[in-house]
């Protein structure tokens, strides 16, 4: 689930979309559920490319 409501798609995918951050995206686990906090990019090339594994740092609450 994202935490987003609109998609900005130049910048999602930009070649350099993730030069200077995080190689992970972000989740929050809370109550069972985890929400997209940051990475829609990471997540959205994953999906095109037809990977079922995304990698992410989870917080759990």
């Amino acid at each position: 689930m994202t935490t987003k409501r609109t998609l900005d798609l130049d910048a999602l995918l930009s070649e350099d979309s993730t030069f200077y951050g995080d190689l992970f995206a972000h989740v929050v686990e809370w109550q069972g559920t985890m929400y997209l906090e940051d990475g829609l990019h990471r997540a959205l090339r994953a999906a095109l490319q037809q990977r079922p594994v995304l990698h992410a740092r989870v917080l759990v609450l």
